[in-house]
């Protein structure tokens, strides 16, 4: 597969990452052994960097990538994040988020216990997964940049931060990547954040590039989703919104099926297309939808192509928000 560099700092990854949120949380039925293998495929195909974080499950998913990768460390790149809270689950193995924390003596912690859970003596790129608006990024940097002098960090970055904190982080220590939602309904990042980090010298990562499963074309209906789904939760899966989405689907789908593609494989095709500063971690728990995703690194889409999507699929034709109301407060900070 096609290496892409994040940044200026030196950190090449494969074009194409993988995301290993849904193995463990969020989107329903777990199935280690699966998992497992569908990260060993990843390896086969040429993808070599993991995207987790000590929330995912919680903390289950770094334990998972652990014994995933135990063993073929030089393999793979992975990145991992800090800050997001989260009760010990309560009701149905959910675990509420209950605060964002940025304190240097929480990033500290919160790293060691993720070196222990993956089985690792670094990590190699290290996010804060949403800033804190209580402590400056100055400290949390600073503290992220002394576990880089410490060598358990190789590399640092954030998620989902405005354009003046990415740029106080990185004159605090250089930030190797940004990594924000961005796929063909979710283009936000277009407008301020990747020109800032264009100017900088960042990479981009692109998580949700297939618009959490909807760009594929396989969900139908709500009542497609397991009763502990995030995407329950999610304005733009509920009621008529659902319905709307539907629709930017169908005119995906009307231009891969003319190229013999899935609706999912231009989705990805599409955001590889956009720089190659950007590198999207599309998620899957299966083999088989690896395979496809990782195929779609082999699709090439004319201007025509491209002028065509943006005219019949523009920017804001998507319905509903990205995350609830709750969740909503804690981006661009």
């Amino acid at each position: 597969m096609e290496q892409r560099k994040l940044g200026t700092q030196g950190l090449t990854v494969s074009a194409q990452g993988l995301g290993c949120m849904g193995m463990s949380d969020f989107y329903g039925k777990r199935d280690e052994a699966e998992s497992i293998a569908t990260i060993h495929r990843a390896f086969d195909l040429g993808v070599n960097f993991l995207d987790t974080s000590d929330m995912y499950g919680p903390f289950t998913n770094e334990e998972l990538i652990g014994k995933a990768i135990k063993g073929r460390r030089n393999q793979v790149v992975v990145a991992t994040k800090f800050g997001i809270m989260r009760s010990q689950p309560v009701k149905d193995g959910w675990a509420p988020i209950t605060g964002i924390n940025g304190r240097p003596e929480y990033v500290r912690a919160a790293c060691d216990a993720s070196l222990k859970r993956l089985g690792v003596d670094h990590i190699d790129l290290y996010y804060q997964h949403r800033v804190d608006a209580e402590v400056p990024i100055e400290d949390t940097v600073g503290a992220m940049s002394d576990l880089v002098s410490a060598g358990k960090v190789l590399y640092i970055g954030l998620s989902e931060a405005s354009t003046s904190t990415i740029a106080r982080a990185h004159a605090m220590h250089p930030l190797t990547a940004l990594q924000s939602e961005y796929s063909l309904w979710s283009r936000e990042p277009e407008d301020e954040v990747l020109p800032t980090l264009r100017e900088l010298g960042i990479g981009f990562v692109a998580y949700s590039p297939l618009g959490r499963g909807f760009l594929t074309g396989q969900l139908k209906s709500p009542d497609d989703f397991a009763p502990d789904d995030y995407r329950r939760n999610s304005p733009r899966f509920q009621g008529e919104n659902f319905n709307k989405n539907l629709d930017v689907v169908a005119r995906v789908t009307a231009i891969a099926e003319r190229k013999g593609i899935t609706s999912g494989q231009l989705a990805l095709a599409w955001v590889l297309a956009q720089g190659k500063d950007i590198v999207p971690i599309p998620g899957t728990k299966r083999r088989t939808y690896l395979e496809e995703n990782v195929a779609a690194a082999k699709v090439t889409i004319s201007a025509a192509e491209m002028a065509e999507i943006a005219e019949i699929l523009p920017r804001g034709a998507v319905s509903g928000e990205r995350y609830p109301a709750s969740m909503m407060a804690f981006l661009n900070r």
